[in-house]
């Protein structure tokens, strides 16, 4: 698959036997000067992590990468590459398997096949000097294999596997097909801004319409999802009124 698509230009790429972190990694190689898109590829990982220092199991063959993409903007503008890399990694699977049947996005961060979670994405800002020069976007793909339901929180959804969909693809061809596929969607999100991106994202939206359950560090509350808007926040109707979600886990 990779003699079809050629690597994105102006972009770096370096694949690693083993390592940490692909994040703990990405936070040495900007230390060190990184000063275009990096991607880094881990095959196996001794102490992934995912959102809130979450462990992230790893199984043989699945899909564990890092973008360093250097960038000043601030942080809310950073934050709405959750969404670009989501529209990526939707794209590379299907690609992957040759059909979009099962995908959909979760938000804010999460991809989904027949209703599981196939892949998680967590952005974390990198700095010199004081100062944000990059973003550093962590990504993990269960490409070949699912976790066993009891390695993952209570109450979050089942693992799966990109293999149920038909996907046969090794971690580093499946790198390059998100590659060319996020190259594609920075490129817009940097030329349009962000109305196009939010327009393709809600299209494959999880649950649009439903009632779902957002728990935050203060609270839990029901509401039906409506929207996202132009800040990539969750709009939920409650029944005290609209309300706009900046951060918080979901569930159905």
């Amino acid at each position: 698959m990779s003699n079809v698509l050629s690597w994105p230009q102006g972009h770096d790429r370096i694949v690693l036997e083993s390592v940490d972190s692909t994040l703990n990694e990405a936070q040495r190689r900007h230390a060190a000067g990184v000063t275009r898109p990096t991607w880094i590829l881990a095959l196996d990982q001794t102490a992934a992590r995912g959102r809130r220092g979450r462990p992230w199991a790893m199984p043989p063959g699945n899909f564990a990468a890092n973008l360093i993409l250097p960038t000043t903007d601030r942080p809310d503008r950073i934050a709405l590459r959750s969404f670009t890399t989501a529209l990526a990694l939707f794209d590379a699977c299907v690609l992957a398997t040759g059909r979009p049947e099962g995908l959909s996005l979760k938000w804010p961060n999460d991809v989904l096949l027949n209703g599981g979670k196939l892949a998680g994405i967590l952005l974390e800002t990198l700095q010199s000097g004081g100062l944000v020069t990059a973003t550093s976007i962590g990504i993990g793909v269960n490409l070949a294999t699912a976790p066993q339901p009891d390695q993952v929180e209570a109450r979050a959804l089942r693992p799966v596997a990109l293999s149920e969909a038909g996907g046969d693809v090794t971690p580093e061809d499946f790198l390059t097909l998100l590659a060319n596929a996020f190259d594609r969607y920075e490129t817009q999100f940097v030329t349009y801004g962000f109305a196009p991106i939010r327009t393709a994202w809600l299209d494959r939206a999880a649950h649009l319409g439903d009632t779902i359950t957002a728990r935050t560090g203060a609270e839990e509350f029901q509401g039906v999802f409506d929207t996202i808007d132009d800040h990539g926040q969750l709009i939920l109707s409650t029944p005290q009124g609209q309300r706009a979600v900046a951060a918080a886990d979901i569930f159905f």
